[in-house]
This record gives structure tokens, sequence and C-alpha cells, in this order.
């Protein structure tokens, strides 16, 4: 798909392929329409990043509410959005054995009830020790340099899922 197919989209279409760049949040991408034509793919990426970036904390930290645990309830059942499955799964998320995957399960716990929220990882850039290990750091932030970490981890997603929509502009590489 090219830029010139994302600038036709009706609103309905847009919203079907772009709602889930920030998870489980299409009104972005229905916000997002409205402000076509997009010249390339990092103005349509600036677009859906500015607007997190003019939300009250209170709706920023809604955006982090949307996205799952890691390795947690909906990764079971088998509810995670296609994306957050690819992206767990690339991780070794999906595999993890019985220990780490209680350890995980624990610090998912100790984070929600420190900052309101779930951690919020790029997973696909990490391997299941370095989760770990950014969730530990993560509990002993304090919490507006971990809700802007989480934001900036938010960007990365919505970066690689729009790359991944995307084709790489060739006159960029």
């Amino acid at each position: 798909m090219d830029m010139a197919k994302v600038n036709s989209m009706d609103f309905g279409e847009f919203v079907d392929v772009f709602g889930n760049v920030i998870e489980r949040c299409p009104l972005i991408a229905a916000a997002v329409w409205s402000q076509r034509p997009f010249s390339d793919l990092e103005d349509l990426e600036k677009h859906f990043f500015a607007f997190i970036d003019i939300l009250p904390q209170s709706g920023q930290e809604g955006i982090l509410r949307c996205h799952p645990d890691l390795a947690g309830r909906e990764q079971q059942q088998g509810t995670l959005t296609a994306e957050s499955q690819r992206e767990q799964s690339s991780a070794g998320l999906t595999s993890l054995g019985a220990e780490d995957r209680l350890r995980l399960a624990e610090l998912n716990v100790q984070y929600r009830a420190r900052f309101g929220f779930p951690f919020v990882l790029a997973a696909r850039l990490r391997h299941p020790a370095g989760v770990l290990r950014e969730l530990t750091r993560g509990l002993q932030c304090p919490p507006e340099l971990e809700l802007r970490t989480a934001l900036g981890e938010v960007k990365k997603i919505g970066h690689l899922r729009l790359a991944d929509l995307l084709p790489s502009d060739p006159s960029r590489m």
C-alpha cells in the first residue's frame, strides 16, 4: 500500500486499516484520518503521535490501559489482538517456561498496582530476559518518568505497526 492509497481511503477503511496502530484505540485513527493528506509515512506517524502528546495525562494513561499484560491472561485465553499476538510471540513470550511465566505475572501485578496501567514494551524488540529486566527496572522508576517511558514504548509499537502496513519509502534509504 502506498501513501496515495492511504490518502484516498474513506473514513471506515482508514479506521479498519489503522485502528490498531495504537493498541485498541481506533478513535486515534479516526482523528488522524481528518488530517489527510499525508506526505509520507513519517508525516502519518507524526499525526498519530501528536494526538497522544496533546492528551491530558488521564487520556494518556487510558491509552496505556488498552494494552494487555505481557504473557498475561489475554495471551493465555487467546484474546490478544493479532498485532499483540505476533509481537509477544516474536519476543518469545508465548513459549515461556512455568517459572518465567509466574515471575512475569507477579511483576505485572506489582506494576499495575504501582502505576495504575499495565507495563508496556515494544516486545518484538526484546527477548524474554530483556522483558523481565525492563519490567523490574520500571518498578523502580518514579511515576512521571514511567508514564513518559511507557508512552515512548507505545510510540515504538506504533512506529513498527505503521512500518508493517506501509512499505519503506525508497527515497529515504
